[in-house]
């Protein structure tokens, strides 16, 4: 975007760019999603699953059966130095080798890592890694991670809610917490472009997540691996931290996108309560490896509902 497209306030209509299902750690199908997103009147949505694309497929199917547009991503889990990044990448080749090992890595390590935290866990909670398992909605294609255990926990009454689970339990700061394993954030923005697709960071100021956020130092140097983009409307960015990274987008000539960061019911997150402008998502169009889901979407803005039926 050019510096006198970013404005201080979010959009009002446009396209969700971070949604999640039970292909990682959400709780509704991808075809419930694209339902909801259409019901919800949104221009759009993304599939954003975790470490993973097992989601494409039903979600193309039931954009292109509905005829509503659908951008195809993931969000990636990775580190830089001590903090926690999430990095969004939006219509990139899945057939990457680059990436698709960096999946591999990150998912194997995944199901490790829950694995343990259930064995402490179970030494004081009554939980099974069999218990988790069945918290698993789509089988092997879904990505393992702290929210199936607290579910696991939820289902053992141990908890009443998800978010419950999150605060006690399975909290990082908890005895019971590891580390997920993961890339780091300059090798996700690199792995990214090398399969042609867009890079954005997800909630770069949520306070929940990290302690200590991301420097405008350590974006820039995201920035000169590649990176395209900031998600500052996110629940998770406080007022002064999106000034600041409307400022750094300004600057750099970053996209800025917005997302809900939905779960289903696995969080109070409401659909399409933060969204990205149309022009923000046609340049992602546009850039990306990816274009023959949406074909005909980056030359036409008057009708994007016209455009997934192709």
């Amino acid at each position: 975007m050019t510096h006198d497209e970013i404005v201080d306030v979010p959009p009002r209509i446009g396209w969700d760019l971070h949604c999640h299902t039970a292909f990682s750690d959400g709780t509704e199908t991808p075809e419930t999603l694209v339902r909801q997103a259409k019901k919800a009147g949104l221009l759009g949505v993304a599939i954003t699953d975790h470490d993973t694309t097992s989601g494409w497929v039903p979600a193309q199917q039931a954009a292109q059966s509905s005829g509503f547009p659908l951008l195809r991503g993931t969000e990636i889990t990775a580190q830089f130095d001590h903090v926690s990044v999430h990095m969004l990448a939006y219509q990139y080749d899945p057939n990457s080798p680059q990436i698709s090992r960096m999946f591999a890595k990150t998912r194997d390590g995944r199901v490790r890592r829950a694995k343990t935290m259930v064995e402490l866990l179970s030494e004081d909670f009554p939980i099974t890694w069999d218990d988790v398992l069945a918290q698993v909605k789509e089988g092997s294609r879904t990505t393992i991670g702290r929210p199936h255990i607290a579910d696991a926990l939820v289902r053992a009454g141990v908890y009443a809610t998800r978010s419950e689970a999150f605060g006690g339990a399975i909290h990082a700061g908890t005895k019971y917490y590891v580390p997920t394993p993961s890339p780091t954030a300059l090798e996700a923005v690199r792995a990214i472009r090398e399969a042609g697709g867009v890079s954005v960071i997800a909630h770069p100021a949520d306070l929940s997540r990290n302690r200590v956020l991301l420097s405008d130092e350590q974006i820039e140097a995201l920035i000169n691996e590649g990176l395209g983009g900031l998600e500052v409307w996110h629940r998770g960015n406080a007022p002064d931290q999106r000034l600041r990274l409307l400022a750094i987008a300004r600057r750099h000539g970053l996209l800025v996108t917005g997302g809900s960061d939905w779960h289903g019911a696995g969080k109070p997150n409401i659909l399409g309560e933060n969204l990205t402008d149309d022009r923000v998502v046609r340049q992602i169009i546009a850039h990306g490896a990816i274009r023959a889901v949406l074909p005909a979407y980056s030359a036409s803005a008057t009708n994007p509902m016209a455009c997934a039926k192709a």
